[in-house]
Parts: structure tokens; C-alpha cells; sequence
């Protein structure tokens, strides 16, 4: 997978490659799939609905023109340890160990600190989390055995800033900083790179209460240099790098594509 002589466009160029990304059936995950197929990768899509994923695949390849082959579907829970394990094999079984994993899965759960159900705590922090470590660490095996892979979390503005009402999942991006970190300090060595990519506030389902929130829309437009709310499109370019040889240099890092959200108070 290294490619130390890939020289201008080739560098950007995932032919050959196979990417796992969870979560996208819809959203940023989607988004990234449909960026890797054109950038000439094979995609895997993940999510826990088989009918939802199908139709996703169907209206990829139609969209895209891409061959069936080049968008498979592997339906199942990224929370659950043994439902991995399993998925893992089938896939490598099948298709070959992922050169490119995107830890995408992710869900909010918005309220008061002092009224938040610990439940709502444990389920924010085990699908934006721990569901990285797991996916992440069942992965890495096959990689560490080829001696290559890169792995993007997908990190947010709140792995660095938060905002009241939303302390799991600020937790959670917090901690998936930090796991990005250790993913580096131990996987590098063995050919690895591990770097999370942290959107900005993007208009996309997940926020879609904010986006129709007429003031907090205006206060994020003014918050941010780039004066707009992000696109699903935004972050694809920057996923495009992680994922090719472009980026064979990078490790451990953060990269915030949050339209300078992060960078003035």
C-alpha cells in the first residue's frame, strides 16, 4: 500500500484499494463512500439496516457507474464485540483485509448535564467511542499481520471545543482525540497511519434541529470565519488524503476541516 514514488494526481488515487466505512448509509459516511468510489476505491458499506444498506449500495453504483463488485454491504452493529469479530472475517474472508477503515458511526443525544439518563451517557459514548476501539482494534490485526492500512476516525469541533447540552458526545470526540493518539504511538511502527478528520457543524441529519434553528443557525454562520454552515462535501477531499498515499507521512494527527470554527474566539 505504501507508494513512496507516487508522484502529482497518483497520490490522490485509490485504485485498488478497499475501504470499509461504518456508518454510511447516510450522512458523512455516505458522503466519504461516495467520494473513495470515485477516486477509484472499493467500498464496503456498513450500518445495522441490510435494506437500507442494499438500497444505498443500488443507488451508488447507478450513480457512480461503478461495477456491482466495487460497492459490497456488511450489515451489523459497531457496538457489538462478537457481531464484529464476525464481520471481520466475512469481509477479509471475501474481499481481503481493508486497506482503508473509516470510523464513522456516531449518534447525539442533546440535554442538561444534571437530567441526562446515564443510559443516554453510555449509548453516546459506546457508539462514538468505543465502537472505534472495537472496530478499530479487530481491524488492526489484519493490518499489522499485511504490514500496512490506514485507519480515519471521524473525529468533530468537539474533540477540541464544546458547547452546553452536549457533554457525552463531547466526551466521546474528546476521548476518540485521545485513541487516535494511541492508535499512532502503537500501530505506526508496524506500518499504520491513524489520523481523525473533525468536521465542523455540517447540515446534515444529525443536526438537522440546529440548521432549523433560526438563531442558532445565525450564531454558528457568525461563529464561523467561513461565514456558512459546512457540506457533507467539504469533508470528502480531506477524507480522499487520509485514505491515499498522500498522506503516508501523516500519523496521529487531528485535522479539523471546520471552516476556522476552531481557530478564533
Amino acid at each position: 500500500m505504501a507508494s513512496h514514488g507516487a508522484t502529482g494526481p497518483n497520490l490522490f488515487d485509490l485504485s485498488g484499494r478497499l475501504a470499509l466505512v461504518t456508518g454510511s448509509s447516510r450522512g458523512i459516511g455516505l458522503g466519504i463512500a461516495r467520494g473513495y468510489l470515485a477516486a477509484g476505491a472499493r467500498v464496503v458499506l456498513n450500518g445495522r439496516d441490510p435494506a437500507r444498506l442494499d438500497e444505498t449500495a443500488k443507488t451508488l453504483r447507478a450513480e457512480l457507474g461503478v461495477p456491482e463488485e466495487n460497492v459490497q454491504v456488511a450489515a451489523f452493529d459497531v457496538v457489538d464485540e462478537t457481531a464484529v469479530e464476525r464481520a471481520a472475517d466475512e469481509i477479509v474472508a471475501a474481499y481481503g483485509c481493508p486497506d482503508v477503515l473509516v470510523n464513522n458511526a456516531g449518534i447525539q443525544v442533546r440535554g442538561a448535564l444534571t437530567e441526562l439518563p446515564t443510559e443516554d451517557w453510555r449509548r453516546v459514548v459506546d457508539v462514538n467511542l468505543t465502537s472505534a476501539f472495537v472496530v478499530g482494534r479487530t481491524f488492526a490485526r489484519s493490518m499489522l499481520a499485511r504490514g500496512s492500512g490506514k485507519i480515519v476516525n471521524i473525529c468533530s469541533v468537539q474533540t477540541q471545543v464544546v458547547r452546553p447540552s452536549t457533554a457525552p458526545y463531547a466526551a466521546a470526540k474528546s476521548g476518540l482525540g485521545g485513541l487516535t493518539q494511541s492508535m499512532c504511538a502503537e500501530w505506526a511502527p508496524h506500518g499504520l497511519q491513524v489520523n481523525g478528520l473533525a468536521p465542523g457543524y455540517l447540515d446534515t441529519d444529525l443536526n438537522a434541529s440546529l440548521v432549523a434553528d433560526p438563531e442558532f443557525s445565525d450564531w454558528i454562520t457568525r461563529r464561523t470565519p467561513a461565514r456558512r454552515w459546512g457540506q457533507v462535501d467539504d469533508i470528502v477531499g480531506p477524507a480522499i488524503w487520509l485514505a491515499s498515499a498522500a498522506s503516508d507521512f501523516v500519523n496521529g494527527q487531528v485535522i479539523y476541516v471546520d471552516g476556522g470554527l476552531t481557530a478564533v474566539i
